[in-house]
């Protein structure tokens, strides 16, 4: 059995879709950042930030931190989406994602979605980043089925979330047709429909 400790964040989605794709047995236990429970020590004690998500595989006895770390214990534990021969392209767009598409994406989430008005420089820096990050990944996917070649992997599970929050950031997914067919590809995946809600409450992958 898996345990995921999370809030409802794309990088909870990543581990939740993960585990749905690759059929563990799981369930979620939620983390209420607004109450800010990712701060309590008993939390604190699995996850040294204070961020979710975390997983304890209570067979193995073993918690895991990092969401880019959970998804490659978990391709390696079932064997799926983390093949052997492609690991090093594989581990490059998932560190991409993890040190860049996130974080810069994240930001902006913070300027223009939740305090628009507050920062003017702010608001423009990420929105510019952002709009980057749409045009640098519809390149790679102009010449790659997915991100790391042909086989949809734990770079894409990592990815997907993020630009699944596409109606927030105000850049125009449909104007991006070789990332708006990989979302597209990947949005009509069951377990990756299954995975995106979360808290199994009717939550729906946005449409482009």
């Amino acid at each position: 059995m898996i345990e995921l400790l999370t809030a409802n964040t794309p990088n909870g989605k990543k581990i939740s879709i993960m585990l749905e794709e690759i059929k563990f047995k799981f369930k979620v236990t939620k983390i209420n950042i607004n109450k800010e429970e990712q701060f309590k020590p008993e939390f604190k004690k699995l996850s040294p930030f204070s961020k979710t998500p975390v997983i304890i595989d209570h067979i193995n006895k073993v918690s895991l931190f990092e969401s880019g770390a959970i998804l490659i214990y978990l391709g390696e534990k079932s064997g799926k989406f983390y093949d052997e021969g492609e690991r090093t392209v594989i581990n490059q767009w998932l560190m991409g994602q993890m040190g860049y598409i996130g974080p810069m994406l994240g930001q902006h989430h913070q300027f223009h979605h939740y305090n628009p008005g507050k920062s003017e420089f702010g608001e423009r820096r990420y929105f510019k980043i952002s709009e980057r990050i749409y045009k640098e990944l519809d390149e790679r996917l102009a010449n790659s089925n997915f991100l790391a070649g042909k086989y949809y992997s734990i770079a894409d599970i990592a990815t997907f979330p993020w630009i699944a929050r596409h109606e927030w950031h105000d850049i125009g997914l449909k104007n991006f047709k070789n990332l708006r067919r990989w979302y597209e590809e990947i949005a009509i995946r069951e377990a990756v429909k299954k995975g995106y809600d979360l808290l199994k409450n009717g939550e729906k992958i946005p449409k482009v």
